[in-house]
């Protein structure tokens, strides 16, 4: 076996064999004059190059979204329907390669890349189904010589920002709604997974999406600030949706405030989990031990803390931990976080909470430097002054706090700047609806974990996780009323 290190020019071959992908602007590839790259954040292995658009790229795809914007509005609803239909199929078709990309741009493990990736398509189907149902009304007047029509018509250019947590699934529904509801779409690709956004494009445009429909932008992380800045305040930009952390949405719903922009946010989530003393403890123990590592802890809705109460925390505890090992036992691989950012952030709490008295129940808080991998982490014993207390760590840990009553299981998950979603574990159904009134969430599943998102229901947060939401409601988000009246 040679021991020989690589030639500089073997290095700068193989560096000049890594491709360069482009935008998509006007329904065609578009290169631009610099690129960003694009890493495993598994294997550390540089994947490709992306393109990275600068302020007349940006302008570029505003452009062609403008020019296809009057042709799509108008385009019958049942035209619409097939081509989201199609889409769906192709996605479907793609899909080993679709997961790949998922898999090799965010470290995201098989079975959660198989369902982001599956999801996806769902949620065109679904959408596609609900394009025809967007009506107006003629509602009564005042006057009985004057009519009243009131038109739902689309904004125009949306911008949508999609995340890379679960690029698919994000990535559709961020360009899928305003679609459907006839707005013309610029998608900005999260720089970690542009060529899953890229895959969801390319699948729309092969399905006969319009040229210019959908234009799809990424740019180097140092660019952020004024490509966003120049999308955002740009006259023909109406509309914004944004998912992601809740300092950026803090800062785009800033800016898009000084434009009058409108802004639909989907942002960050501290999720509580209430396990009461008649609650079939192996059932919440599962729930919650997915809720709270399944993707590594990297999704908006995770677990982060599990409140119980005190009568059944012990026999919770056991049964947590086991359900935690079963999920994640030692034996397999490590979840893949998207940086070893990540990974210190969540090691940075958990040192914080250590060492102003908290208790380590499972895991080891401890990596070793530079990794990307992390195994969950469950703690006990949290205070308000330790930091993990109020921060969203979006890694593999989970709190345990133990209350009496249920107005310390509400005032403690309400303890929150956070509303996202939540969950209550009871074989009462009266108390867990009433429970569910009480929690200041966009949504509480009982007897259910956390982490739940369907196309057939409105998600969306409250409080910093957000306002406006997707799902089923999703169209109305984009559509706004126009009163006519005439004299009869």
């Amino acid at each position: 076996m040679s021991t020989t290190a690589p030639s500089a020019a073997t290095a700068n071959s193989a560096e000049a064999n890594i491709p360069t992908h482009p935008l998509i602007i006007n329904g065609k590839p578009h290169t631009t004059s610099s690129s960003f790259p694009v890493f495993c954040p598994k294997t550390g292995e540089h994947l490709h190059n992306f393109s990275s658009a600068s302020i007349s790229d940006t302008d570029a795809a505003i452009s062609a979204a403008e020019n296809a914007y009057p042709a799509w509005r108008s385009l019958p609803p049942n035209q619409k329907r097939d081509i989201f239909l199609k889409a769906a199929g192709i996605m479907e078709s793609r899909a080993e390669e679709m997961r790949k990309n998922t898999v090799q741009e965010t470290g995201a493990a098989e079975g959660w890349a198989a369902f982001d990736q599956g999801l996806s398509s769902e949620i065109l189907r679904d959408v596609a189904g609900r394009i025809s149902s967007i009506a107006g009304s003629i509602p009564a007047t005042a006057q009985e010589d004057v009519t009243a029509l009131v038109y739902k018509e689309p904004y125009g250019v949306v911008l949508a920002i999609a995340p890379w947590n679960a690029p698919h699934i994000l990535g559709v529904r961020s360009i899928a709604y305003p679609l459907a509801a006839g707005n013309t779409v610029i998608l900005k690709a999260p720089e970690f997974s542009p060529m899953v956004s890229t895959g969801i494009v390319q699948a729309l445009i092969d399905a006969g999406l319009p040229p210019g429909a959908l234009n799809l932008i990424a740019h180097q992380p140092s660019d952020a600030v004024a490509v966003t800045k120049h999308l955002i305040s740009h006259p023909s930009i109406k509309k914004i949706n944004f998912t992601g952390s809740t300092n950026v949405g803090r800062i785009i719903a800033e800016f898009a405030g000084r434009n009058l922009k409108p802004v639909l946010l989907e942002l960050g989530g501290k999720a509580p989990a209430i396990v009461w003393e008649d609650a079939d403890v192996e059932l919440a123990a599962n729930q919650c031990a997915v809720g709270a590592f399944l993707h590594g802890g990297q999704i908006c809705m995770s677990t982060e803390r599990v409140i119980v109460h005190e009568s059944v925390v012990e026999k919770f505890e056991e049964a947590f931990k086991n359900a935690v090992g079963g999920f994640a036992p030692e034996s397999s691989e490590a979840p893949v976080l998207v940086s070893k950012l990540g990974v210190e952030k969540t090691q940075r709490l958990l040192k914080d909470a250590v060492n102003k008295g908290a208790i380590i129940l499972h895991g080891d808080a401890n990596q070793p430097d530079n990794c990307t991998t992390m195994r969950p982490v469950v703690v006990k014993g949290m205070t308000k002054e330790m930091d993990l207390y109020y921060t969203e760590s979006f890694g593999p840990t989970v709190s345990l706090m133990t209350i009496k009553t249920e107005e310390e299981a509400l005032a403690l998950a309400n303890d929150t700047e956070y509303g996202l979603t939540a969950a209550v574990f009871t074989k009462d159904l009266q108390r867990g609806l009433r429970m569910a009134r009480g929690i200041e969430s966009g949504a509480v599943h009982i007897n259910g974990m956390t982490v739940h998102d369907e196309t057939a229901l409105p998600h969306g947060g409250m409080k910093s996780s957000g306002y406006g939401r997707f799902g089923s409601s999703g169209l109305d988000e984009w559509v706004r009323t126009k009163t006519v009246t005439f004299r009869n």
